[in-house]
């Protein structure tokens, strides 16, 4: 029994040892070709929003299913539905101006990045009443034909 115990004991210690030798290292993430949006692309899309149209933003939007959260009426699943959801709520005013704070991150990964960054907003309604808020913005982005367009983004605004 013995000598049957230390046979076993070597074939656990031999696989052990190979399992060190064969792990693989971490996979580096992919570099993105090309440079990665930056604070001024981020504001040049919060730009086209202060126009309060948008037709103005829709060249920085991928087309077909995809997610995106708004503050009213809150999710949208497509550039189509939330080209004509967004007209419906900014119908309502007469100005409005956004402002990427300094805050501002992008991460890229490959093909993909994503930012994330608070927003300065001064809007104000038809009816003349100012709103001030800060918003926070998360967004993906994917290279589609050498451009960073936004396939995922989610606009809220903290409880009061």
């Amino acid at each position: 029994m013995p000598k049957r115990l230390f046979t076993v004991f070597v074939c656990v210690l031999a696989l052990s040892l190979s399992s060190f030798a064969t792990s693989k290292k971490p996979a580096k993430k992919a570099a993105s070709s090309g440079p990665l949006p930056d604070k001024a692309y981020l504001q040049k899309i919060w730009d086209g929003w202060s126009t309060l149209d948008p037709s103005k933003v829709a060249e920085f939007y991928a087309q077909g299913q995809h997610v995106f959260f708004d503050i009213a009426p809150v999710k949208y699943d497509s550039w189509d539905a939330y080209d004509k959801g967004v007209r419906n709520v900014l119908a309502g005013y007469k100005s409005a101006r956004f402002d990427v704070n300094d805050d501002a991150q992008i991460h890229g990964a490959g093909e993909c990045a994503w930012g994330t960054a608070t927003l300065k907003s001064d809007m104000t309604q038809k009816s003349g009443k100012r709103e001030l808020a800060t918003f926070r913005w998360t967004v993906v982005f994917e290279k589609q034909d050498g451009k960073w367009l936004i396939v995922h983004e989610h606009v809220s605004v903290p409880s009061q």
